[in-house]
This record gives structure tokens, C-alpha cells and sequence, in this order.
């Protein structure tokens, strides 16, 4: 009884909510309904006035009035048009409330999700987090379009209820026990299928979350000939989501068959009954029609209120998901906590930082550069470069110690360049608004105009998911030109030419120097040639910069830089023997 209890509380809960974000659409279309229901009651009258007094009599004397046919035939053909334009207003408005809540709450959730720090995204499946402002605010919103027309079902049915009292109380009676059969069996319809719902909704956001995760790594899984084994691991999933929906669909099935059958079996059971009250005289052939009649239009409204009842679990599912969404507080972003540094463009004091609950990928880091010097920053593989980076591009929080820039223009490249399904030029802008001269100029620094040039469209080229037909090489310098595009005053490459070949990156670095007067950058660098091109080199170990100075002056002092730049070198180098003929 408490679950009966709280599952009405939710529904009552997200009904209000539903309804809350457009009122206006909402109650037109309620008004719509009510004029609906109202007309519906109203034809009845028109279809006794047209037996009793037009049919019956032409029967028994051969002729009707033609006042009398005229008063009849306009009264029916204007309810007619009157319930149809409630019908029109409310299924146009029901259905303009529906959408535009969807849009509404997808877009919250889309502004909720995108307002979160990376430390949230990374903690979360992609496809997961598309799934709540997709296929569950869908669900949520299943409820919203049969609820103008079942709200005015209370109308319709005390409306029509009394009229079938007042043509005949004992019949009228009779008939009237079927609604509250109806609501009882909906109930206990509710109380079977939600379960199945819930789950259903879970292993479909599951789904979801698995396909976008397998085609995001589609080269990977086709690289390892892993078709097979990711199909049947989808596979599982939607064998999963079809068992649980069986059940569903199952018992939805049995439940419409007995709310169709039960208005039938009903008025069998009227029309016997009635014809014994027209043989004792206690009502007319008219108005056991308009009865059978009325009951028969009623029962279709029965049938919207079945549906609200079938949907509400499912309703419930997909609004849950979204919830736990939206209730999560929003985290504070780690740029907010970088200040505005006026001793330096780049001061990190006594830097701590970590990913989540892993121990310091930082540890009491202290960084100073100036304005327009380029810094290389060198360390093994783990020794904290790219966690350095992304504290300063205010994407990783630290948790002791304060970072300081000189300004909020910062451009962060990471190694792997992502690029969007879209135009050359929305992947350059991210669609702010930049000159086509300031893009030109971006890609030249990058060394990225030639190869631009040839694509036949330029700026407007398409250049698929991910930049797919471009090499990464490629891909690298589309998004070094696009930190600059956008004005970037603070460059962070995470060994971001890697992908270059010696003289391109050479060029590419050469270029970025000749803007020392506006633009200050820190460059992750594996390659003694990049590393030489730096004003200065910081070198990282275990979270710490254990060493700061040129290149050469740390090839000196430093063993183990010297040990890190030789291995470096070392690795560059194929020696003659291992080359293949």
C-alpha cells in the first residue's frame, strides 16, 4: 500500500512538473477537450431528438414537419462542428505542449551536462549522459499528450453520468459501474507493467550507452577484427531489453483487450435491459439509443485514461533518469579558481593536483614563465606533463596551492586532435564569429593553408566524424590553427606535433616564436629538435618539476635529463640493418 502510495505521489509529482513548463499550450488544449466532452454529451440529445421526433414519426405517419426535420438536422450538424473544433484545438495543442517540453527539457539537461567541469564527463559514459536528454526526456514526455484529454475526462464523465441518471436512473446506474471496473483495473495494471518499465528503460539507456561507445571505436574494434565479439556483446544488452519489453508489451496487450472488450459487453448488456424499459413504457426507443450511443462515445475517452495509465510507468522511468541528471549539484569548474596573475603570465605556487581519488599527478609544482617565452616541458611517460597542462587550461582542480594567468585567452592542443562532423571553418571557429583573414592567418602559422587550399571547398570543406579523411598529421595543425583563430594569448601544446614530420614541425615552431610579442607558449616535447627551439625546458619527474634552464645548460647538469634526451634520441633512430628491403 505504501509502493501504491508513493507511485501516486510520482505521478502526481510529474504531472505537475510536465505541465508546469508551458501552462499556456497545456490548458488550451484542456479547454479544447472540455468543449469536446461537453459536445459529446450534447450529440446524444441530438441523436434521441432525431429517432423520437423526426425518424419514428416519419415511420408511423408516413411525413415529419419540415420545421421540425430542419430544427433536428441543424441542432446535430452544429454540435457536429463544435466537437470537432475541440477536437482540432486540443490534439494541435496537446501536441505543440508535447514537443516543445521535449525541447525544453533537453535542452536543461544539455545546459546542466555542458555547465559541469571534465572531471564530471570523465567520470560518466557518453552515451549514458546523450541517453537522459534523448531516449529518457522522450519517455517522460509519453505522458503529456493523452493528459489534456483524460484531465477533461472528469467532465465527461460526470456530465455524461448524470444525463444517463436522468434518462433513466436504474439503467443509467448500471451503465455507470464500468468506470469505476475500469479504474480498478487500471490500477492493477500499473502495479504489474511498472517494473517492467523500469527496467526496460535502464537496459535501454544501457544500449544506447554501448552503441555510442562501439561506433565512437569502430577503427579499433575493425583493427583487432573484434566485430563479432562487440556485435554479440550489443547483443546481449538487446536480448536483454527484448525479454523485459515482452513482458510489458504481454500484459500491455491483455489489459486493451479487456478495456476493449468491457464497453461491448456492457452495452450488450444495456440494449437488453433497455428494450424491457421501453416495452413497460419508462423510456423511449430514443433514448435508449442516445444511451447505447453516449455510453459507446464515452468509452473511447476510457480508452485515452487506459492509455495515460500505460504510459505513466513508463513515464516515470524516463522523467527518474532525467532527474538524476538534473539533481546533480553542479561542480564547481576548476577555472574558477584561477587567478588573475599580475608577478608573471604563468605562476603555478606549491601545485597539487590529482584525477579523482588516483594519488597526485602533481605534486607541490612550482612554475613561473613570462610573457611571450616559449617553455618546452620534458619528462618520461607518467611523469605528470599533460595533468601540468590541463591545470593551467583549467580543466583538472588542484587541490592545494594556486595557479596564477596573466590571461583568460588560453588555447589548450592536445595530442590527439579532435575534429567535428562539420565545415573546415565551423572545426577553425566552434562557431564564434572570426574573419575569414584572422582564419588565414591561423592556418599559415600552422602550416596548414596548403593542404587547406587543396581540399576544392577551402573553409567550407565537410570533413566528416572526426576528421576521418585526414591523416594526423593533418588533424594536428587543424587544431593548433584553431587555438589561434580563436585568439588564443597562452598556446599549451601536448606534444601536439607529434604527428609532424621534423621540418613541418620546425616550421610550425618557428612560425609560433615569431609571435613572441603576443603569444606565450608551453610545449610538451619529446623531440631534441623541439625541445632546442624553447626558451627554457622544464623537466618533470614523478609529478615534480625536478629542474628548470636551457636545454643545454640541463644537458650539463642534469644526468638524468642527459639519460632522458639520449633515450629520445636513441628511439628516433632505425638503424640501417632493421630497415626492410
Amino acid at each position: 500500500m505504501t509502493n501504491q502510495a508513493n507511485r501516486f505521489v510520482q505521478a502526481k509529482n510529474l504531472m505537475i512538473a510536465l505541465v508546469s513548463f508551458h501552462r499556456g499550450y497545456f490548458f488550451i488544449a484542456v479547454g479544447g477537450a472540455a468543449v469536446f466532452a461537453i459536445a459529446t454529451v450534447a450529440s446524444s440529445y441530438g441523436v434521441k431528438l432525431l429517432i423520437d421526433d423526426v425518424i419514428l414519426p416519419s415511420f408511423e405517419r408516413g411525413t415529419v414537419g419540415f420545421t421540425t426535420w430542419l430544427a433536428a438536422s441543424l441542432l446535430v450538424v452544429g454540435i457536429g462542428i463544435v466537437r470537432a473544433c475541440g477536437v482540432v484545438v486540443r490534439r494541435s495543442f496537446a501536441g505543440v505542449v508535447e514537443w516543445t517540453t521535449a525541447k525544453t527539457i533537453a535542452d536543461k539537461v544539455l545546459r546542466h551536462v555542458m555547465t559541469q567541469p571534465p572531471a564530471w564527463h570523465r567520470a560518466r559514459m557518453t552515451g549514458d549522459v546523450a541517453a537522459r536528454a534523448g531516449t529518457d526526456t522522450d519517455a517522460a514526455i509519453a505522458l503529456l499528450a493523452p493528459m489534456p484529454f483524460s484531465s477533461s475526462v472528469v467532465l465527461l464523465l460526470l456530465v455524461s453520468g448524470i444525463w444517463l441518471v436522468v434518462t433513466d436512473v436504474w439503467l443509467g446506474l448500471f451503465a455507470f459501474c464500468v468506470f469505476p471496473i475500469m479504474l480498478v483495473t487500471n490500477i492493477l495494471y500499473q502495479r504489474r507493467v511498472d517494473q517492467y518499465y523500469r527496467v526496460a528503460q535502464d537496459e535501454l539507456g544501457a544500449l544506447a550507452q554501448a552503441a555510442h561507445e562501439s561506433f565512437d571505436g569502430v577503427l579499433v574494434v575493425k583493427a583487432f577484427g573484434a566485430e563479432d565479439r562487440e556485435t554479440e556483446r550489443l547483443a546481449v544488452i538487446s536480448r536483454r531489453l527484448r525479454v523485459v519489453r515482452t513482458k510489458a508489451v504481454n500484459l500491455r496487450s491483455t489489459f486493451e483487450s479487456l478495456v476493449d472488450a468491457t464497453p461491448s459487453l456492457v452495452n450488450v448488456a444495456i440494449i437488453a435491459l433497455g428494450s424491457f424499459r421501453i416495452r413497460s413504457g419508462a423510456m423511449t426507443v430514443g433514448d435508449l439509443s442516445s444511451f447505447v450511443y453516449l455510453f459507446t462515445l464515452v468509452s473511447l475517452p476510457l480508452r485515452i485514461v487506459s492509455y495515460l495509465f500505460s504510459e505513466l510507468p513508463h513515464s516515470i522511468s524516463g522523467w527518474d533518469r532525467v532527474q538524476q541528471v538534473l539533481r546533480e549539484p553542479l561542480q564547481a569548474h576548476p577555472r574558477a579558481a584561477i587567478q588573475q596573475s599580475s608577478d608573471g603570465f604563468v605562476v603555478l605556487d606549491d601545485v597539487s593536483a590529482a584525477h579523482g581519488g588516483s594519488p597526485d599527478a602533481l605534486s607541490n609544482v612550482f612554475l613561473r614563465v613570462e610573457r611571450g617565452r616559449t617553455m618546452a616541458v620534458v619528462g618520461a611517460t607518467g611523469a605528470g606533463k599533460t595533468t601540468l597542462l590541463h591545470v593551467i587550461a583549467g580543466l583538472v582542480p588542484t587541490h592545494s596551492g594556486t595557479v596564477g594567468l596573466g590571461t583568460r585567452n588560453v588555447g589548450l592542443v592536445f595530442q590527439e586532435a579532435f575534429l567535428f562532423a562539420e565545415s573546415l571553418r565551423y572545426n577553425l571557429t566552434l562557431g564564434s564569429e572570426v574573419s575569414d583573414t584572422m582564419i588565414r592567418r591561423a592556418l599559415k602559422l600552422a602550416a596548414a593553408d596548403e593542404f587547406v587550399d587543396e581540399l576544392g571547398l577551402g573553409l567550407d570543406t565537410e570533413l566528416g566524424e572526426r576528421g576521418v579523411s585526414l591523416s594526423g598529421g593533418q588533424r594536428q595543425r587543424l587544431a593548433l590553427a584553431r587555438a589561434l583563430a580563436m585568439g588564443s594569448e597562452l598556446l599549451l601544446l601536448d606534444d601536439t606535433t607529434s604527428a609532424l614530420d621534423p621540418a613541418t614541425e620546425a616550421t610550425v615552431l618557428r612560425n609560433l616564436q615569431s609571435l613572441h610579442d603576443q603569444m606565450t607558449t608551453i610545449v610538451v616535447a619529446s623531440r631534441p629538435s623541439t625541445i632546442g627551439l624553447a626558451d627554457e625546458v622544464a623537466f618533470m619527474s614523478d609529478g615534480r618539476i625536478v629542474a628548470i634552464g636551457k636545454h643545454d645548460q640541463l644537458m650539463q647538469t642534469s644526468a638524468d635529463y642527459r639519460e632522458l634526451i639520449t633515450a629520445f634520441e636513441h628511439d628516433r633512430q632505425i638503424p640501417t640493418e632493421t630497415v626492410p628491403r
